[in-house]
């Protein structure tokens, strides 16, 4: 199971006016996920990367039913919303929080802000999509007044199918997030100079 087990870099949130929580994929680490900050126009933000137990959020594919992903993945869920309270205690305003994620932590990104929608700084996904065998609307609450969301993801990929990434954009839009999606061609499963490009324009600097 996940414990709050974090990696902090960049300012200390008590000097910085925003914060991004950067969520590793499958078997990599939150100093993975860190490392992409030296691309992002985030210089002034502090850095938060929760480190999953054994580098694994949930154990198999995000298509798979919700059940077989459990206990994890209500542990991984509950993981990210004890780190947004303890964020916002810190007097840092959800407006002022950013989420980004690659592969399985881009999939658990969208998944928690879109389970607790609400006017945050913004959110990239680096390939991901909503979390199930199918889209659970259900589970879905909250307004993103205008919050900007980039989704980049390649067709094809060997984990995330487009038709989600689609399906997932079509959520968001209709809980007024500002989505941007963009299907690149063969890219394969990485992120791309690209998608780096546009989630400073969309998101970072927005």
């Amino acid at each position: 199971m996940h414990t709050k087990n974090i990696v902090a870099a960049g300012k200390e949130i008590k000097a910085a006016k925003k914060v991004l929580i950067m969520i590793h994929g499958r078997g990599a680490s939150a100093e993975d996920i860190l490392s992409l900050a030296n691309y992002l126009d985030v210089k002034d933000f502090a850095l938060i990367a929760p480190q999953a137990n054994g580098g694994t959020w949930y154990p198999y594919s995000f298509m798979s039913a919700p059940v077989q992903n459990e206990p994890y993945l209500s542990a991984a869920l509950s993981v990210l919303k004890e780190i947004t309270a303890d964020v916002i205690a810190q007097g840092i305003a959800p407006e002022n929080i950013y989420f980004l994620g690659f592969s399985q932590g881009a999939c658990l990104t969208l998944e928690f802000v879109t389970r607790n929608a609400t006017k945050y700084g913004g959110a990239v996904a680096f390939t991901g999509g909503l979390i199930g065998d199918k889209i659970y609307p259900e589970n879905y609450t909250g307004d993103f007044g205008g919050t900007p969301i980039f989704i980049g993801t390649s067709n094809p990929d060997p984990h995330v199918p487009v038709e989600r990434v689609l399906a997932s954009e079509m959520i968001l839009q209709q809980m007024n997030a500002a989505v941007t999606v963009k299907v690149y061609p063969n890219m394969g499963h990485t992120v791309s100079q690209d998608e780096i490009t546009l989630a400073n324009k969309l998101v970072f600097n927005n």
